[in-house]
Order: structure tokens, then sequence, then C-alpha cells
């Protein structure tokens, strides 16, 4: 078996920065520990889309060039991440018959039933990322994780299939592979974040993530420990930042500013004698604004926000599922007041997501912004362990083959 390379790399390519993580592998288990952080500014995407490919380029090679300073190493390849608002998904079937004689399952039928889940008809210019099994069954009987060695005469599966826009994926591919780095997978960010975040029993339960960015929102419904359903909203922090812009006619930069320091998505959480100073365009005088009138631009906009997950998640028959409550996280979901906004629409329990799992430099990266990244990182050694395990399956099955090939020749001698 080929030996695994002792570094990973997770890459954030968001609509504000790009971040890069370096996490270096033990020898002595699976355990991971950051040793480089590196990040740039970014203004070549848009809404989670490349539309200046140099300008993204650009950010790519100075937010690698500080994590390789950092850790030393120079990065070859990279788990990157992808959350355009191009991207759909939908729960897919398969069923297959067991081809042995004796009924028993091999990793022959596991593939050729995950290719029938692959095969529902999506439009040509789409692309499937992922597709994810939620569960097996064996002449119907459900809830099986891994039906390897199980006997039986017809083989089911549940998968969730992520697409994107082909031609998107290849412009982000281009970018990657121009600023030197080999892609070696491109990640779903939702499901990445996950990885980083979410404990096994919120998996289990029914837990709702929701990853805020700059320019999207990325979420996720878990159940029964596999993902059920996800999506990406065109509707991010950055919004929130334009909205403020426009209302008090104040530069986009000041709008951040006052946002960050003085934001507040609820009213009930803010006096009425509280005010805020607001430069105006143009250098214009500052006026003062109170801060219950902040609240009143930016709490429409985070109700459309959860609104709209909400109605999503009533549509699919999951809002009512939400036993484990909802995980906020990304840089867009420190703003003030936003955690109880979320508890009074979903009608659930709301906690911030950190990033987990990792040791090493975990201190600078102990914030919302660093939790996809860090998932990137756990999502490439978990496909890691299973691009093994595969190996392994494939070797006994070879085996197994030239064993059943020897047996019948001798049978006939």
């Amino acid at each position: 078996m080929a030996k695994l390379d002792p570094y990973i790399v997770g890459i954030d390519i968001g609509s504000s920065k790009v971040g890069v993580l370096i996490a270096q592998r033990h020898e002595e288990g699976d355990r991971l520990e950051i040793v480089g952080k590196g990040e740039a500014p970014n203004r070549g995407t848009r809404r989670g889309t490349v539309v200046n490919v140099e300008t993204t380029v650009e950010a790519l090679k100075a937010a690698c060039e500080e994590a390789e300073v950092m850790a030393g190493v120079e990065v070859a390849s990279a788990y990157v991440g992808i959350a355009g608002a191009d991207v759909r998904s939908f729960n897919a079937r398969g069923m297959v018959s067991v081809a042995r004689k004796d009924r028993e399952i091999t990793y022959h039928d596991i593939e050729r039933v995950l290719e029938a889940a692959q095969s529902a008809a999506i439009p040509r210019e789409r692309e499937i990322l992922h597709a994810i099994p939620q569960e097996f069954l064996v002449d119907e009987q459900g809830g099986i994780a891994d039906p390897l060695g199980m006997l039986g005469s017809r083989l089911e599966v549940g998968v969730h299939l992520v697409t994107g826009q082909a031609t998107r994926s290849k412009t982000l591919l281009t970018c990657v592979n121009r600023a030197g780095i080999e892609v070696t997978e491109l990640v779903f960010e939702a499901l990445a974040t996950a990885e980083a975040i979410l404990t096994h029993d919120e998996r289990e339960l029914g837990v709702l993530l929701i990853d805020i960015g700059a320019g999207t929102s990325g979420y996720s419904f878990f159940a029964d420990g596999e993902v059920q359903h996800s999506a990406v909203l065109p509707i991010g922090a950055g919004h929130f930042t334009s909205d403020l812009a426009t209302v008090l006619r104040t530069p986009f930069a000041e709008a951040e500013r006052i946002k960050i320091e003085k934001g507040c998505c609820l009213t009930s959480m803010v006096g009425h004698d509280e005010g805020v100073s607001v430069p105006t365009v143009a250098g214009g005088a500052t006026r003062v604004v109170p801060k219950r009138e902040l609240c009143e631009i930016l709490q429409p906009r985070g109700e459309e926000l959860f609104s709209v997950i909400q109605r999503d998640l009533a549509r699919m028959g999951m809002a009512e599922s939400l036993r484990a409550g909802v995980v906020l996280t990304g840089g867009g979901a420190q703003l003030d007041g936003l955690l109880e906004l979320a508890e009074q629409i979903f009608n659930a329990s709301v906690r911030y997501g950190l990033p987990r799992g990792l040791g090493g430099l975990v201190d600078v990266i102990n914030c919302p912004t660093w939790c996809t990244a860090s998932g990137l990182l756990l999502h490439g050694r978990e496909a890691e362990k299973r691009r093994s395990k595969t190996a392994r399956r494939q070797g006994r099955s070879m085996r197994q083959m030239v064993g059943s090939i020897k047996s019948l020749f001798a049978d006939l001698l």
C-alpha cells in the first residue's frame, strides 16, 4: 500500500478572502496538527463564483505562500472547497441484484449499486460533486452502513447527490492549478464544515448546520448519522453590510466597521438611548444614528436568511426534526443578535460552531471563519482512509476471484 503524504492541505476560497491550512499527520495515529496558516483578501469571487481569474490566482498564491513559510513545506496538492450559489443537491436510490450464486455481497456489488444510484438524469451542464451513501438495504432490511459480506438477493442504497455547474467547477480548478497547486478533490463546503464542528450525537439526532459566508450561506441537515439535505443561498454577510451602506448612505468600508463593532440584528437587545456615529459618503459630516435604527436595517435581512432555510426544511419534511438544534458558523455568524434571532425562527436551541478534532496551532484558528478550512483537512483525512480501505477491499476481491478460478480448474483436473 502506498505511503500516505505526511501533510494535508485545505483551501477555502471565499468571497472576501482565501484561507489555507496545512496539517501534519502523525505516524502513531490519524491525529492532524495544524502547522501552517495563510490568508489573503480576495476580490476575484462573488457569491462563491469566480468572476476574476487573475485576482483569485494572486490571492491563492499569497495565502499559500504565507502558510508555506509558517509550515516550512511547499503546497503541492490540496482539498479545495466549493460553495457557489449554483450548487444543488437531491436524494436518489439505486438497486441491483447480488451477483454471486451464494448471495454474498461483494465490493463489486456495492460499486454497482452506487453507480446505479448516480445514474439519475441531471442536465448536461451539471456534474456530480458528491454521492454520499445514507443507508444500504439488503432484501428490504434498512439501516445498514456497510453491507459487505452480508447475504441477500437484492441490494439497495439511498444516496445524497450534490451537483454543481461543470463550467464553474472547471474555472475554480483552473485558478488553483494556475497557482501551482493540484486539486485532490473539490469538496462542497457545507459538508466539509460539518466535519469540523458537528458531534456524532448531533448527526444522529437531527441538526441543522448554517455556514454564513461573505457572499453565500451554505446549510446542511443531518439525521441518522448522515446528511439528508443541503443547499446554498445567495445571501451572506456582505448583504448585511450592503443594506447598512445603502440605507445610511455611508461608504461600504464604514458600513462593515459599524456592522462588526456596533451592529445587532435583534431590536429587543438594544436600548433606545444608544447612538452610533456614521460617516457619510464623499467626506460629508458625521451624524449620529440610534443603534436601534441599525437593528431595524439588519434584522429583516437576518429574518429573510433564516426564514428561507426554515421554509426549505418544511418543504422537505425536516423542519420538526431539529432535535439537536441549529449550529451557526462562518464569519457572518458572529453578528450580535443573530443567534437569538435563529432561536426564535427555528424554535430550537442554537450554538456557535468552532473547529474541533485538530491539534497543533489550534489557537490561531479558533474562530468560525476557519471552520471550513479545518473541515477540509478532516474530510481529506477521512477520504484517504476510504481510498485505503477500498484498495484493500479490491485486493481481497481480486484474490477471491483468483481463488475461485483456481478451485474451478482444480475440480476439472
